[in-house]
């Protein structure tokens, strides 16, 4: 094992080489190798056991929402958030060496995928092949070696299993993006001058009336913008939802900490999962929103 390729410089990810997870790994950390892990809690798995140093997990994407898995996982995962990446998703449409796309008859990929070039596949006139992932339809459809067959995966897939691009750029949305949490199994914590900060944290509200009204009440008044906030039912309860929110700023300054002490108040659970600065993304997005 050579230095480069220890637990210490290793970024574990879900799915398999070639996938969108893979490229955001070696946009945000070229220098570490990816692990590649069949599942999401194979994933937590690599961490827990000392396997990798980082894990990067897709949480949202713009078009198709939030990654549920993660948000069920999270807690008992006992990880942290040390930071956060957006990748642009562009999808490309692959086929074997030497084919065309007069040769396609079907293109296989993952449900998503497919669902995000509906346009291209319609004007194709190609039957749609549900597969497991991107990469993985990639690989497959490279390992059979039909040229009446192709896949929608990423040209970092096309470069791994040896497949040609035959379209580019074929996602129906332009905007199509998504949001990677960088987890880790010590916290990292950003400073309170490296701001602009995102907190994370996951709360549970006692079960009485307005509870969540009165705990969201802290943070309007405090003037604190919550980018985001997500219920989900937990331990088979209808009574007991567990929130996931991202705040801008730092717990340690007056604002977020007044916010908090308020939303503590009236919580049975509230813990911290991440304080870590902003990515650069966030500053284009409002760019937009402002234009």
């Amino acid at each position: 094992m050579t230095a480069a390729d220890t637990p210490e410089n290793t970024i574990a990810f879900q799915g398999e080489l070639g996938a969108n997870s893979h490229i955001a790994c070696r946009e945000a950390y070229p220098d570490m190798t990816a692990l590649p892990c069949d599942t999401f809690e194979d994933t937590f798995a690599a961490l827990a056991e000392g396997r990798a140093r980082l894990a990067m997990m897709p949480v949202e994407n713009s078009v198709a929402g939030r990654v549920a898995d993660i948000h069920h996982l999270l807690p008992d995962s006992r990880s942290y958030i040390v930071g956060e990446h957006f990748l642009r998703i562009r999808h490309q449409l692959l086929g074997l060496k030497g084919a065309n796309l007069g040769d396609l008859k079907s293109v296989q990929s993952h449900v998503m995928a497919l669902g995000q070039c509906r346009k291209v596949i319609r004007e194709l006139g190609l039957k749609a092949v549900v597969g497991a992932d991107t990469a993985g339809s990639a690989r497959q459809i490279a390992e059979l070696g039909d040229k009446t067959r192709g896949a929608i995966a990423s040209s970092l897939a096309a470069d791994v299993y040896g497949l040609d691009i035959l379209k580019a750029d074929i996602e129906d949305a332009e905007h199509n993006t998504t949001r990677f949490l960088i987890m880790a199994m010590e916290p990292d914590d950003a400073e309170p001058e490296e701001e602009p900060v995102i907190t994370s944290f996951i709360f549970r509200v006692r079960n009485v009336p307005a509870a969540l009204y009165k705990a969201m009440g802290g943070f309007a008044t405090n003037g604190v913008n919550m980018t985001k906030l997500e219920s989900y039912q937990v331990e088979g309860a209808f009574t007991a939802t567990q929130f996931y929110a991202d705040v801008e700023g730092h717990p340690a300054s007056r604002h977020v900490r007044l916010a908090l002490e308020e939303l503590e108040f009236f919580c049975s659970e509230l813990r911290i999962l991440g304080v870590y600065p902003a990515s650069p993304f966030r500053a284009t997005l409002e760019a937009k929103t402002a234009d």
